[in-house]
């Protein structure tokens, strides 16, 4: 059995559903280095499609710059560099950022959902200390002619204004 791939929010881990072997190329059509590579499928939440680790390294002998985001490999003609802009490394990541708080804000608010009761309040006029209770004396006036069960209470002291 296939080791969990652990995912980067909270400790969450994924088994692995199947592997894919895939035909990778790094280059241009003047140089360039083509290799199989085994991918594991996976089903969580994720901002990338495909992370290329140690196991891609090492097939393609490449020296991966992290300052830099360069991948550098020996092609037929010569060194094959791969990169990518730090704008576009910083969107990656902010992208990454946001879905991570999303799943870890929906997985707080199941459990906390789980972990509480529902409470009900009575308004069939219970009598209750925690009724509504008016401060001032008040009188129920009637709003419409036409249905006079229709009330509202008003304060029955009014100030000198």
């Amino acid at each position: 059995m296939s080791s969990p791939f652990h995912s980067m929010i909270l400790g969450t881990q994924a088994y692995p559903l199947r592997q894919i072997d895939l035909q990778v190329m790094f280059g241009n059509r003047a140089n360039f280095c083509s290799k199989v590579l085994i991918f594991e499928v996976v089903d969580f939440l994720g901002s990338y499609h495909a992370i290329l680790g140690w196991p891609c390294y090492a097939k393609f002998m490449t020296i991966p710059n992290y300052t830099y985001l360069k991948l550098k490999m020996l092609g037929p003609n010569g060194v094959i560099i791969m990169g990518s802009t730090f704008s576009h490394a910083y969107t990656c990541d902010r992208e990454h950022y946001e879905l991570a708080i999303a799943v870890i804000n929906s997985t707080k608010l199941l459990e906390l959902r789980n972990s509480m009761t529902p409470v009900v309040p009575d308004y069939n006029g219970s009598t209750s200390s925690s009724a509504f209770h008016p401060t001032k004396e008040t009188k129920a006036v009637e709003i419409n002619p036409i249905d006079s069960t229709e009330m509202v209470q008003i304060e029955t002291e009014l100030l000198a204004k």
